[in-house]
């Protein structure tokens, strides 16, 4: 992913009404979900998301795996899974 398509997506799911969660996966697997517009602020490729109890997740465009328009409790059916053909 590039640092302007990590900017694009992360701007197009915040603009979202109404908004909904969504779920960024790091490299290495950690997950966690965005659970609100402006809890997450993004500039030039980094971003940082402000998770319950104000702690503060730093990540950026080189550190994501995927972004997913969903709720980390969605199940993907099979043709969206990671690897499946």
């Amino acid at each position: 992913m590039t640092a302007d398509n990590f900017t694009s997506v992360l701007e197009a799911l915040t603009g979202i009404q109404p908004f909904g969660v969504f779920t960024v996966e790091l490299h290495g697997g950690r997950r966690f979900e965005v659970d609100h517009p402006r809890a997450l602020a993004v500039r030039d490729g980094v971003a940082v998301f402000m998770a319950p109890g104000g702690v503060p997740i730093w990540f950026d465009y080189d550190s994501v795996n995927q972004i997913i328009g969903a709720s980390a409790n969605t199940q993907l059916d099979e043709r969206e899974k990671p690897g499946s053909a």
